[in-house]
């Protein structure tokens, strides 16, 4: 009965949610509601229904809209919400069940089980035991079998002896020997696999977590709708940080169709040194770069290059990892930094070790999605409030959860958990954007709830 409830509250949110949305895209196209319900050929009743969320978006309706306006089909749709109260949970006993075989030339080769996963959450997680059981640690062994690289980063746990494989960027095959503790990332589209070594007392297991950055949804398929070889064009050369520099400054030279010269005569700055900065032979100050930015009409941050040019691969050796206390009070948690990198500020990867059983307080509230599975052998307490309403459930060994940006929470007990956490689309410029537009509006920009005018004039 409780379960019935909640799929009708559900349906019922998901309709009020996409009628709001529907008002939104209305809003972008100047029309009203009774220009719309002209425009689509239905009542205007109909379409009033529809913002209000009392009845559903027929699709027919989307398909004539789309034929008679500038917008797509997914400008109608939202992204289904499947975690009511904050977080999910999935247990050891689910994930078991979801357990199906890979075979690669024939032979077993990987035991997959999902762990838990939302339709909010940015990242694919995955259980994964190595049945390929290799003899040495040449990556030219012919029982390793390459899979082609992924469009998704990967983040990657090890457990037990795994030999990691992977490609360099000259093509070289290359391999890690990775135990307990360690971790990996892994930018998209490396070649890589995974296998057991000789002599290991069980199969290794990895906990593989693959999430989309930004160029997933809609900005991947801008890049499609400019096509492939346009696309190449927003490609620039980040192979050093001169050259990355050069390459920013280039590009938004270039978009303002500024010469050198002119940017020479603006800020002051010789032509010559301006073309060694654009070429990659040097770098400019700070206050150069304020001037360029100050010129183009750009904010400064459009400018920075990354500090750091790393590698495809990042391996973290466990016992490499940065160690501290938190919080400061209570020392509640052991955080052991994993594999992260730089080029994706808002992905962090930790081991924690739980230490603390009697401290209610909801001492941790992440801006970020966060993964989480119970690596160890106790059970760990996830306490959380949402929505006013306080929650309490139990992770056992090898349960997971995915838990949303800003749920205040906290974990108990005696235990060792991992935790992934990734930013999605909302941070980075979407952040600062948002930002921008403040804290009293951002219930509109999410979603719509009023005309962008008073018919009535009173405004």
């Amino acid at each position: 009965m409780v379960e019935a409830l909640n799929k009708s509250r559900g349906l019922e949110l998901e309709r009020k949610r996409i009628g709001s949305n529907f008002l939104g895209v209305l809003n972008d196209l100047k029309r009203r509601p009774e220009d719309a319900a002209e425009e689509l050929g239905v009542s205007l009743v109909e379409i009033n229904s529809i913002i209000e969320g009392k009845q559903e978006l027929p699709f027919d309706l989307v398909s004539k809209a789309i034929r008679i306006w500038s917008v797509n089909t997914r400008d109608f749709f939202i992204v289904r919400d499947d975690c009511e109260t904050g977080i999910i949970i999935m247990t050891a006993v689910e994930s078991k069940d979801s357990s199906r075989i890979m075979n690669r030339a024939g032979k077993p080769y990987y035991e997959y089980r999902d762990t838990a996963m939302s339709t909010v959450a940015p990242f694919r997680p995955e259980w994964i035991m190595e049945l390929c059981v290799v003899d040495d640690n040449d990556p030219n062994n012919k029982s390793v079998q390459w899979n082609n690289g992924h469009f998704m980063h990967q983040f990657t746990y090890f457990i037990g002896e795994v030999n990691f494989y992977y490609m360099s960027p000259t093509g070289e095959k290359k391999v890690g020997l990775m135990n307990t503790g360690d971790s990996v990332y892994i930018t998209p589209f490396v070649p890589h696999t995974f296998a057991t070594r000789k002599g290991a007392s069980k199969n290794g297991l990895i906990l593989a977590l693959t999430y989309g950055n930004k160029l997933t949804g809609e900005v991947q398929q801008e890049l499609s709708s400019v096509s492939p070889i346009l696309s190449k064009g927003y490609v620039l050369d980040f192979s050093s940080k001169n050259k990355a520099f050069g390459s920013l400054l280039s590009f938004h030279r270039n978009n303002a169709n500024v010469t050198i010269s002119d940017l020479a005569t603006w800020t002051k700055i010789l032509k010559e040194k301006i073309e060694s900065f654009e070429n990659g032979s040097s770098l400019p100050s700070f206050e150069e770069i304020t001037k360029f930015a100050s010129a183009l009409r750009i904010n400064s941050r459009e400018l920075f290059p990354n500090d750091l040019i790393e590698n495809n691969v990042v391996l973290q050796k466990y016992n490499e990892g940065k160690k501290w206390f938190f919080p400061e009070s209570t020392k509640s948690y052991e955080f052991i930094e994993l594999a992260t990198t730089s080029n994706l500020p808002f992905s962090k990867a930790f081991e924690i070790n739980v230490l603390d059983s009697n401290e209610d307080k909801f001492d941790l509230k992440i801006g970020l999605h966060q993964y989480v599975y119970n690596l160890g052998d106790k059970d760990i307490q996830l306490n959380w409030v949402f929505d006013g309403e306080k929650y309490q459930k139990i992770l056992k060994p090898n349960d997971s959860a995915y838990i949303k940006p800003f749920i205040e929470h906290n974990f108990r007990g005696e235990g060792k958990i991992l935790i992934l956490r990734i930013g999605g689309k909302s941070t980075g410029d979407a952040q600062i954007e948002l930002s921008f537009v403040g804290k009293p509006n951002v219930e509109r920009a999410i979603n719509e709830m009023m005309l962008w005018f008073d018919p009535s004039g009173k405004n």
